[in-house]
């Protein structure tokens, strides 16, 4: 699935990510990360604030840490997008899969339930 190419949080069960407001403030959100491509893709709302953040400045920060966002590692500066290609979004979400197995499909489920799924963003970190 991924190939050789890794990044230091590829193996961290969850992630720090930090987007910045328009005025530079950074705003910290604990998410899923899988490794594909020598990237990490994370998989969100795509009407949360992380999304809106990023459609105005793609430069994000990630670090390890807990799922409650307790930072655990240090910071790695990096840009962030959203994946609009099909194919893309379906090899991110098979990451994820592979990553968190029946936890991301629990996740599944309950979007498909919620009628959620549908707004969903994949979005690729490279740091």
């Amino acid at each position: 699935m991924a190939d050789s190419t890794s990044t230091p949080l590829d193996h961290e069960r969850y992630i720090s990510l930090e987007t910045f407001r328009k005025d530079g403030t950074g705003v910290k959100t604990p998410v899923w990360a899988a490794p594909l491509d020598g990237r990490l893709v994370i998989v969100t709302d795509g009407t949360s604030y992380k999304v809106k953040r990023l459609r105005n400045n793609p430069k994000c920060r990630a670090a390890a840490s807990d799922g409650r966002g307790k930072v655990k590692g240090p910071w790695h500066d990096g840009q962030c997008r959203i994946l609009e290609d099909r194919g893309h979004v379906e090899r991110a979400h098979a990451a994820l899969v592979h990553k968190y197995g029946w936890q991301m499909r629990l996740l599944d489920f309950f979007s498909r339930l919620g009628r959620r799924i549908g707004r969903r963003a994949f979005l690729e970190v490279a740091l």
